[in-house]
């Protein structure tokens, strides 16, 4: 059974692939990361649809594997009593349709390989019909067809419901196959020549890697991050998917099995900062844009995500036929949270267009009046509890961070006015919003018995997220009460060296029975507020640890389970990557910033 960080990804800015150590092509949605799978063996069994190439006869993993520096093409090695031989995986940018290319090569002897494809449309519930034609074995039910060929051409098979074929490579010898998609209503799209896919995917790649402006310690992994980011990218829209993923456990036969295969706004800040300090101004400007519009609309309607394309309806249900990743059921597709009220959405939203404007993205014109059209709408609203930044299932409760957050929205849309008096917006009612917010948190949310902020008001519970207090602007650095939330926070939430999101122990907030791992970026944000609170070898000191939980390939999952020592949640996470990024550039980067 593969682990969660056994799995590599390659993808085409569209959708993505999960590749274990195996070989075998687990998990793989055509032709977007939000439509159903047709490799779903990673939360089932093979029958539910899965693509081996590998030695024959070879049952484990790999001898190694790794992505060939500054890219997304992942070279996959087996050394065997006949010889060795690589499988290199890809998905190149597509023109209409997507490709999965898979080239085998033999590196040395003379190696027999086998590759078996077992194709199954709406996440592994469906057998296609499959024939011959052109060359190709095309599958075919419903919407979706699929199209297998290899050149040179190999012999290839049917047998249980599966295409099956069998070669031998020696040095320098190579077979790549071509896996395509299209709608099967349509004529077959253009074929693509699958070396010259990977020549000019491994250039693309690198170019774009090379444009990265940070040049501290840990720079291969802060650029395997942002390629990772690059990858869950809707490359049409300017979204970033929070991972390609759905329900990948976050506790390993638990029910918090969740569908992230969607954008969420509560990353918004921290990516428009990663991209932007990173140097990719594009990437930022796009992921921007596709904020813009998918926030248009009344400000009573903002959701906490949307869809790739910025699509407001993400009804959640349960897969039966699957079985779960490790047996943890139940394997869900959307997402009932997007009905949440979580406040915090509008401080980040605000924060967002607030940094974009200050780093000289293009001006458009509509953006101040969609800022205050929101601010007009928290100046009541802010009071309202609301289920808080982790989505809660235990009712709403007045969270100190999202109140924290409305300050943050009070006070950019302040700062905004006095940067450009040219601007309209009422000035005096939100400088006194603004402080009204802060008296209150200040007052109801924090407890001066043990000097720290609590989770909320009231509690004496704690949160990862108060750990954004001083990187937000809320208090400063140096003021008493985040030295003493950061030091709370840390004795109380931390777990072998890593933090939680908060206590599940005995608790009724989250609404949801069993526990979950340490959550990955709150032990970034730990880094970064010990470093801005002068604890800076500290700080450096767990971001090493952290940097240290990527599996071999350089890629993070949501949480970290440190008694076991496994990744845990959906894979690769978005959030995870974006923290790793931002911490680099705190920590190192006045010295290592291009």
């Amino acid at each position: 059974m593969n682990r969660i960080e056994d799995y590599a990804i390659v993808g085409d800015e569209q959708t993505a692939a999960l590749i274990g150590k195996n070989g075998s092509v687990d998990w793989l949605c055509l032709p977007r990361f939000d439509s159903a799978a047709c490799f779903a063996k990673l939360l089932g069994d093979q029958e539910n649809g899965h693509w081996r190439i590998a030695p024959k006869g070879a049952e484990g993993h790999c001898t190694r594997r790794a992505y060939r520096p500054g890219t997304l093409v992942l070279d996959t090695e087996w050394d065997t009593p006949e010889g060795s031989v690589r499988v290199t995986d890809l998905m190149p940018q597509r023109d209409r349709a997507p490709d999965l290319v898979r080239v085998v090569e033999g590196r040395s002897g003379r190696v027999t390989v086998r590759s078996t494809l077992r194709l199954r449309f709406d996440h592994g519930s469906i057998v296609p019909w499959v024939r011959r034609t052109d060359g190709h074995r095309v599958a075919v039910a419903g919407p979706d067809s699929v199209w297998l060929r290899s050149e040179p051409a190999v012999r290839t098979w049917g047998e249980d419901f599966g295409t099956h074929s069998e070669f031998t490579v020696e040095k320098g010898e190579k077979v790549a196959f071509v896996l395509t998609w299209h709608p099967s209503h349509e004529p077959r799209p253009p074929l693509v020549n699958p070396y010259q896919a990977l020549r000019s995917s491994v250039t693309d790649w690198r170019a774009w890697a090379a444009r990265c402006r940070y040049h501290g310690p840990h720079r291969d992994t802060v650029v395997r991050s942002l390629i990772t980011l690059k990858a869950l990218t809707y490359a049409p829209t300017g979204g970033i998917v929070a991972a390609p993923t759905t329900s990948l456990p976050e506790e390993i036969g638990g029910v918090r099995n969740w569908d992230y295969r969607y954008c969420w706004l509560r990353d918004s800040t921290l990516t428009l900062g990663a991209l932007l300090s990173a140097g990719y101004q594009e990437e930022a400007e796009a992921w921007r844009n596709w904020l813009l519009r998918a926030v248009a609309g009344g400000p009573a309607d903002l959701q906490i995500m949307y869809g790739l394309a910025g699509e407001r309806r993400l009804p959640e249900y349960e897969l039966p036929w699957l079985t779960g990743f490790a047996g943890s059921a139940p394997v869900r597709i959307g997402n009932d949270a997007v009905r949440q009220l979580q406040l915090d959405v509008y401080g980040e939203v605000m924060d967002s267009l607030s940094l974009a404007r200050l780093s000289g993205l293009s001006v458009k014109p509509h953006v101040w009046r969609l800022q205050c059209a929101l601010m007009e709408f928290l100046r009541t609203a802010w009071r309202q509890p609301d289920e808080g930044l982790w989505e809660v299932r235990g009712g709403r409760r007045q969270f100190v961070h999202s109140k924290v957050m409305v300050w943050v929205a009070a006070d950019r849309a302040v700062r905004t006015l006095e940067r450009h008096p040219e601007l309209k917006g009422d000035l005096a009612g939100w400088r006194e919003m603004r402080e009204e917010v802060h008296r209150e948190v200040c007052e109801r949310g924090y407890d001066p018995e043990r000097n720290t902020f609590t989770q909320y008001y009231g509690s004496r519970e704690l949160d990862a997220a108060l750990l954004l207090i001083p990187r937000v602007g809320f208090l400063p650095p140096d003021d008493p009460r985040v030295k003493g939330t950061i030091d709370a926070v840390r004795e109380e939430l931390c777990h072998q060296g890593f933090l939680r999101r908060y206590s599940t122990d005995g608790t009724v907030v989250d609404g949801l029975p069993g526990s979950e791992g340490t959550f990955l970026v709150c032990s970034f944000w730990l880094a970064d507020a010990l470093h801005m609170t002068g604890r800076t070898d500290e700080a450096r000191e767990l971001f090493e640890r952290l940097v240290g939980m990527a599996n071999d390939v350089g890629l993070l999952a949501e949480e970290y389970d440190p008694v076991t020592g496994r990744q845990l949640g959906n894979f690769p996470q978005a959030f995870s990557h974006i923290g790793l990024v931002n911490t680099a550039l705190v920590l190192y980067g006045a010295d290592g910033a291009g």
